[in-house]
């Protein structure tokens, strides 16, 4: 009976462990599919950080099942009162060292990647935020894309070209963000800030605000239409 207990319980350990696993495997991990290059980028780094915690996880969850199988009948026998352990300790205080120091250096990768400015962009746009609207200007094209008060503006795109995006705030702070960008930047005041994206894929998507900037915040959304050159 005892020996069919024990089976039975790491059956159920294994299955705990699958689910973890299949969990982290299906879909973007939880984020959009990705339109641009550099969300391609972050949802790399996303993934990774999801496994690398998924794994960690799982160990412990493995090793508290072992300990309470391996220890859960109780004897005579005192155990070991053996003080300490340094190769243990060491190897405990170590590993996690380790993690965060991978992590962290993938990270600044990352955000070195998708922060670099590029010197010769294929379109500039300035986007202009402000209580409670979006207003998109082509210089190169002379063309100016505002809101009519009767439906979002929609701000066009070529796939496959590098697009600077210069963010103004004509107010008080606002954040350009499209999900499926997967990255966002704040239109602060007086404080210049551009983003870049070079979108990988035609489709329409909804972009927002996601800096609270007063009574009618929900309603600063406006559309992407990415088409192709």
């Amino acid at each position: 009976m005892g020996r069919l207990r024990t089976a039975r319980s790491r059956w159920a350990l294994a299955g705990v462990v699958a689910v973890l696993g299949l969990s982290g495997c299906g879909g973007d991990y939880g984020l959009p599919d990705p339109a641009t290059e550099d969300g391609e980028t972050i949802l790399g780094l996303w993934k990774g950080a999801v496994l690398a915690g998924l794994a960690v996880a799982a160990l412990i969850w493995a090793l508290v099942a072992w300990s309470i199988l391996r220890y859960r009948r109780r004897n005579d026998d005192l155990p070991s009162q053996t003080p300490y352990n340094i190769p243990l300790e060491i190897a405990y205080t170590v590993a996690p060292l380790v993690v965060v120091a991978v992590l962290f250096g993938f990270t600044v990768l990352v955000q070195e990647e998708v922060t670099g400015a590029e010197t010769d962009p294929d379109l500039e746009v300035e986007v202009i935020g402000f209580q409670w609207s979006w207003e998109f200007r082509y210089p190169d094209l002379d063309v100016d894309v505002e809101s009519t008060g009767e439906g979002d503006p929609v701000l066009v795109l070529p796939v496959g070209a590098t697009v600077r995006f210069d963010l103004v705030a004509e107010d008080v702070n606002h954040s350009f963000w499209v999900p499926e960008f997967l990255e966002k930047r704040d239109l602060i005041p007086r404080v210049d800030n551009e983003v870049f994206v070079d979108v990988t894929r035609a489709g329409e998507w909804t972009g927002r605000c996601s800096e609270f900037c007063g009574l009618k915040h929900w309603a600063m959304r406006f559309g992407v239409r990415a088409v192709p050159q």
